[in-house]
């Protein structure tokens, strides 16, 4: 009974371990974390989803060969995975120290959870895995995630605009966000298309999807803006900036 849960805990650990794998390579080809990892999510277990990301992913070489090793390895995987299940549950129901295995497996579960979750073993697991990749496979190799996520909390992320939103309706001339220290490099409308060159004129609407350069916390804190007390948290935001801004040099100078 104890085999069981332990193969059923190793298959598990096997599967979240591939799934990041293939995650890391397919942002290598270009993709976004969150794009990968859906993607990866979707080939390994034999979920299909017809969108445009998928579209992409078809029709790019290195990515369908990724994602075919993926649904090889899915085939495999998920009927081992849901046979140790079944077994793990009549072993452990008919086990006298029922107990025992049911620990092992909350334990056990718990440990894959904190995995699966953990930024620090997700940034040591991306380090790993891209020097392995660099070196075992002939993927062109781009460092997104230094690109993407890089120091002091600074990072590319997008924000969806949303009715009653500070952002909504307003111009990029009149949001102003450069002057709280975040760029808009592309603006995604509700029918996906998508301008990587916005202007001080083009207006923010509702369901408009933001491309943003900036710290996360500003991101998130402006994701959270409502119109009420837009104009002040703007101000504030502003104030911030600007007195972050005068303190560079003299720490650069220390």
């Amino acid at each position: 009974m104890m085999v069981a849960v332990v193969s059923l805990l190793v298959v598990t650990f096997i599967s979240l371990l591939v799934t990041r794998l293939a995650a890391i390579a397919l942002m290598f080809t270009g993709l976004s974390q969150e794009s990968a990892r859906f993607q990866a999510r979707s080939a390994l277990s034999g979920v299909g989803f017809t969108t445009q990301e998928t579209e992409s992913v078809v029709n790019h070489p290195v990515r369908r060969r990724i994602i075919m090793g993926l649904m090889l390895v899915g085939s495999i995987g998920m009927p081992t995975v849901i046979a140790t299940v079944v077994v793990s549950v009549i072993t452990t129901v008919k086990a006298e120290h029922w107990w025992h295995p049911a620990s092992l497996l909350l334990v056990g579960g718990g440990a894959l959870v904190f995995f699966g979750r953990s930024r620090r073993v997700a940034r040591w697991m991306n380090v790993w895995m891209s020097k392995g990749l660099k070196r075992w496979t002939r993927l062109e190799v781009k460092d997104y995630i230094a690109l993407l996520q890089l120091r002091n909390g600074y990072a590319v992320t997008e924000l969806l605009v949303e009715a009653h939103d500070w952002l909504d309706g307003k111009s990029l001339q009149e949001a102003a966000l450069p002057r709280e220290g975040v760029l808009v490099l592309g603006i995604q409308d509700e029918n996906n298309n998508y301008q990587g060159t916005p202007r001080a004129g083009d207006v923010i609407h509702a369901g408009n999807i933001l491309v943003l350069y900036g710290p996360l916390d500003r991101i998130k804190e402006l994701d959270e803006r409502g119109a009420s007390r837009g104009e002040s948290a703007h101000r504030h935001a502003v104030k911030e900036q600007s007195a972050e801004t005068e303190t560079l040099p003299d720490s650069a100078a220390t």
